[in-house]
């Protein structure tokens, strides 16, 4: 199992990613943190963004079309998609997440 994590400009688009990836089995639960202020340079020029954090829990066999559907969804040219392992979790919350997602 791993974490996606993807970044947003608005409730809303973080409302309508993440009701496709879950309704779409792509990814068993997605949270949405608010208030995340983003640091970074593009295309040559500092940047600050207020953005969302959207963290989507999914499997290692369902990334590469979850990828390719927030890649679909997103209106950012080239949005942060970023998966990290979890490499420990109750057992019972794995089971679900498989369940889910089968």
């Amino acid at each position: 199992m791993i974490v996606v994590s993807c970044t947003v400009p608005t409730v809303e688009v973080a409302q309508a990613i993440s009701r496709v990836v879950v309704m779409e089995s792509l990814c068993a639960c997605v949270n949405q943190v608010p208030n995340v202020v983003s640091y970074y340079m593009y295309e040559g020029e500092f940047c600050e963004d207020d953005e969302l954090l959207l963290l989507m829990k999914t499997s290692e066999l369902k990334y590469k079309a979850l990828e390719n559907r927030l890649k679909e969804l997103h209106p950012y040219d080239v949005p942060e998609i970023i998966a990290s392992p979890i490499t420990e979790g109750s057992a019972e919350y794995l089971s679900w997440m498989q369940a889910v997602l089968s």
